[in-house]
């Protein structure tokens, strides 16, 4: 993380995936490698190769691979074309790395795939016991200067015929559960629901309590959470 010297006792490993959140991910594990002035390292995973990922794939991994030599990262790795399960891949990159300690955002695998498969965190847990975990969850605020949203409050999107409508209380018709914002200044239920679908975390705009389009809003704001300032 430094140029100088380094507490090779400890070394961070961040791993991101697509959307928003890796950004956010990679800051966090910069403060955490500062602080304990030890290497940091970056990671992600794709089954396909480099070479067949779309654009908005290709420039996250660019913007990545930017943070990391700004944050004068050791490394910013990419497994590519790598078909092995996600938790066999990050062990063995932190088996190679001496890595003691992992940041990982939340994952979104449902209640159901974790009973059924198990989760990431708990392969993680038997591959590499000894390596210590920080998972990041959604934040429930918006870095936004200008304020112009009200503090996140849990809801929840149910879908209705072509669109899907904003909700409050957890029902059995639930599709997604999230973080809204409310802009402030309005009656209506109007603003970004923040949510994850796919293991990517999205912001979709919500107008008059309906959201007609699943496709990422992006916003001058980070998003952030209240324990990100270390």
């Amino acid at each position: 993380m430094k140029n100088g010297k380094e507490r090779m006792d400890e070394s961070i490993l961040v791993c991101v995936y697509y959307g928003p959140n890796g950004e956010r991910l990679i800051q966090r594990g910069c403060r955490i490698a500062h602080m304990l002035d030890c290497p940091l390292y970056i990671l992600t995973v794709d089954p396909s190769p480099f070479d067949e990922l779309d654009a908005e794939k290709s420039n996250y991994i660019a913007k990545w691979q930017q943070l990391a030599k700004q944050h004068n990262a050791k490394a910013f790795i990419l497994k590519d074309n790598d078909k092995r399960p996600v938790h066999k891949v990050i062990a063995e990159v932190a088996r190679e790395k001496n890595i003691t300690q992992i940041i990982l955002g939340q994952t979104a695998q449902s209640r159901w795939e974790q009973i059924a498969k198990g989760s990431i965190i708990n392969s993680l847990l038997r591959e590499i016991p000894f390596v210590d975990l920080h998972i990041i969850s959604v934040a429930r605020y918006l870095k936004n200067p200008d304020q112009h949203y009200d503090k996140g409050v849990r809801a929840y999107l149910i879908r209705e015929e072509k669109h899907y409508r904003l909700i409050f209380k957890h029902t059995k018709d639930v599709e997604f559960e999230g973080i809204f914002f409310k802009e402030i200044g309005t009656d209506f239920n109007n603003g970004i629901f923040k949510f994850m679908k796919d293991k990517e975390t999205l912001q979709v705009q919500v107008n008059d309590d309906l959201v007609t389009d699943l496709s990422n809003v992006e916003m001058d704001t980070n998003t952030d959470s209240v324990d990100d300032y270390l």
